[in-house]
């Protein structure tokens, strides 16, 4: 779909946590570097590093929210607005409820990884508009994460939009690749290509 409007389209990918004896710190800073290579590089492959959005679901959701809220000025070297839009789907914004759910037990949470790694916390280093979705059957906490993260994120005078779909968890991932389904059409919009 990407393609076909115009895009360029980069998947990149991250570490298990269970991988990395659980530090969600690491998969961060993958992701992060990742976006630094992409930004540095679009050049090569007829990238435009003015125009980079990125998105993620689930815990991609959670790491594309903790990207949104990096210093890339000072962390990279890059702009501040390197990043120009971010679509966040069924992720975890704050830490503090995972770190009491059955993922602590495979996830070795710290009280500065909690902070670090809970984007809510952070929203005033966000330089982007953003776009928060979720489906309405997924879990409560799901549900409840997305929500107050979009109204934190208006309540700081950032620009949010929020977007509910009438689907499960895992079928709020495949609606990316339909320009007619809730987070694909929320992309295009977001980059503002038309459907192709």
């Amino acid at each position: 779909m990407f393609v076909k409007a115009g895009a360029h389209y980069l998947a990149i990918d991250f570490a298990s946590v269970t991988q990395v004896n659980g530090d969600l710190g690491v998969l961060a800073a993958q992701v992060r570097r990742a976006i630094a290579w992409v930004h540095r590089n679009a050049a090569s492959f007829d990238g435009d590093p003015e125009r980079l959005y990125i998105g993620g679901h689930s815990s991609g959701g959670h790491l594309c929210a903790v990207a949104l809220v990096t210093d890339w000025a000072s962390e990279f070297g890059l702009p501040g607005d390197a990043i120009k839009g971010g679509l966040c789907m069924s992720g975890m914004y704050e830490m503090e409820p995972v770190r009491l759910s059955y993922r602590r037990s495979y996830i070795a949470f710290t009280d500065e990884m909690a902070d670090a790694m809970s984007p809510q916390r952070h929203i005033d280093k966000l330089a982007t508009p953003i776009v928060v979705s979720y489906g309405v059957f997924e879990t409560p906490e799901f549900r409840r994460q997305a929500r107050d993260f979009a109204a934190a994120v208006n309540a700081a005078g950032k620009t949010v939009t929020l977007i509910e779909g009438q689907y499960h968890h895992d079928e709020m991932a495949e609606t990316l690749g339909n320009p007619y389904g809730a987070n694909g059409r929320a992309a295009l919009a977001m980059m503002g290509l038309d459907r192709a």
